[in-house]
């Protein structure tokens, strides 16, 4: 399953398949980085200043 939040300016997409965050531009969906997280991330949650990411199958979180 995919999961998204977006952070006022783009959307943080999840890739429980390989264990990835994708970041994408909201005004044109312009790819602006995948980035390693943990195992099947499931959850994704923005602070007002960092993206985190629970990852299902790792039992941890991780920050971006």
């Amino acid at each position: 399953p995919w999961f998204d939040v977006f952070d006022g300016a783009n959307i943080w997409v999840t890739d429980g398949g390989d264990g990835t965050i994708t970041e994408l531009r909201a005004s044109d969906g312009a790819n602006l980085g995948t980035f390693t997280v943990g195992s099947q991330p499931r959850g994704i949650a923005f602070d007002g200043a960092n993206v985190w990411v629970a990852n299902f199958t790792a039992g941890s979180v991780s920050k971006r």
